[in-house]
């Protein structure tokens, strides 16, 4: 009989950030670092989002590539959300094994591995929208869809000059309609664009043009009898200017004869920096606005060395934590003496100097009270870059008490 090798005596694969023991409190019963989304913020943020979608007459299609995490899908339908949004074939079809029927690819379907991906999924029963903006790829997509006997609802993109994709101007989407026309397999659904490519000068009013460029498109497609929906789709917004779009969309004949359809994604869990200084923009723009998102996700870890005063290292690093357009940001401490009543400090004022692999910098008081294995929870800016370094995140109560694991698709 052949002997067990030591491996063979360890439990299941453990992921980084899960918990080792039902029950766990994220601070004694987690392997650190971990990331953690808090309960109450997050149910904020997503009543929050939706009700603002109902007010101005749009439906939500959240940008499901922030967090990948089929239960945060899951709880963005539940709220009210249209369908989601994703960016690859791959990412549309992770959302559908989890249970999202209506899927929207806010990018071009290009390559046909990736057109039979999508082919299976509408074969399986996926409402599925995808955009276009030159003839090359609609003459592909036109072929491949009518060799498996399908049809594909496609979208206009409306680009902006420098920007990202998407057609610069009217002649363009005047080509591109006909193009279109000449492939039965495609149903031209609607117009679709991005905002968040937009910037330099008067960013505001350069925004709220392009959304009414996107909305004055949409009308004269209608009126030429192009559009091959009902209630042709019209939409547009990242997390930046989700306001401005959906006061462009707000209007009674484009709730009447349109589907208004806004994106934003970020917002489920907001932010302690980017978006945080977005959302009090869109505050400043409406002081009447009633609540606004609040910061849901952080980031937690060990303090590793304290090898000078004035240094601490954390057991945080590049592959646990997005680093751009900012650096983690400190925010609280939990003494390693007190874990278990979990009685954080303020640690706001200290800042991140520098970000490796495994390691953050901090720079500290020279007198800081501060001990190896204190525990210090790290806010981020822009989520998206975070989210992708975890297999499982957890949903957390107020006291720490793990919720959920959640796992991601990325």
């Amino acid at each position: 009989m052949t002997a067990a090798s030591p491996a063979d005596r360890l439990p299941a694969t453990l992921e980084k950030g899960a918990p080792v023991a039902s029950h766990a409190s994220l601070l004694q019963g987690v392997s650190l670092p971990a990331a953690a989304i808090f309960e109450a913020p997050l149910a904020h943020n997503l009543a929050w989002m939706q009700r603002f979608a109902d007010a101005h007459g749009a439906r939500l299609a959240p940008h499901g590539k922030t967090t990948m995490t089929p239960g945060l899908f899951r709880r963005q339908l539940a709220a009210g959300a249209w369908g989601i949004t994703l960016a690859t074939a791959i990412q549309c079809r992770a959302a559908f094994a989890a249970g999202v029927e209506r899927l929207l690819l806010a990018n071009q379907l290009v390559g046909e591995p990736n057109m039979a991906i999508i082919a299976e999924l509408i074969e399986a029963g996926a409402e599925f929208h995808c955009v276009v903006d030159g003839a090359d790829n609609v003459a592909a997509l036109g072929r491949y869809f009518a060799a498996r006997g399908q049809r594909l609802n496609v979208l206009i993109e409306l680009g902006v000059p420098g920007g990202r994709c998407g057609c610069r101007d009217a002649d363009q989407v005047a080509a591109l309609v006909a193009a279109i026309a000449e492939q039965p397999a495609l149903v031209l659904a609607g117009i679709e664009g991005y905002e968040g490519m937009i910037s330099g000068g008067d960013e505001v009013a350069a925004v709220c043009a392009y959304g009414e460029r996107l909305v004055e498109t949409v009308r004269a497609l209608r009126a030429s009898g192009v559009l091959q929906r009902e209630a042709p789709i019209v939409t547009a917004s990242g997390s930046k200017w989700f306001d401005l779009i959906a006061e462009a969309f707000d209007r009674a004949e484009l709730r009447e004869h349109y589907m208004p359809v806004l994106r934003p994604g970020c917002y489920v869990v907001h932010d302690h920096r980017l978006y945080a200084g977005a959302m009090a923009a869109v505050k400043a723009r409406h002081p009447g606005l009633e609540g606004e998102l609040k910061p849901a996700l952080e980031v937690f870890a060990h303090v590793q060395s304290l090898p000078e005063p004035g240094l601490a290292i954390v057991a945080l690093g590049k592959r646990d934590i997005g680093h751009e357009p900012d650096l983690p940001l400190p925010l609280r401490l939990y003494p390693v003496a007190s874990t278990t009543t979990a009685t954080p400090r303020d640690v706001s004022a200290w800042r991140t100097t520098h970000i490796m692999d495994q390691h953050v910098f901090l720079a500290i008081p020279d007198d800081a009270e501060v001990a190896v294995g204190d525990v210090i929870a790290f806010g981020t800016s822009h989520p998206c870059l975070t989210f992708d370094k975890w297999r499982r995140v957890l949903l957390v109560d107020d006291a720490l008490g793990v919720r959920e694991v959640m796992e991601t698709r990325f």
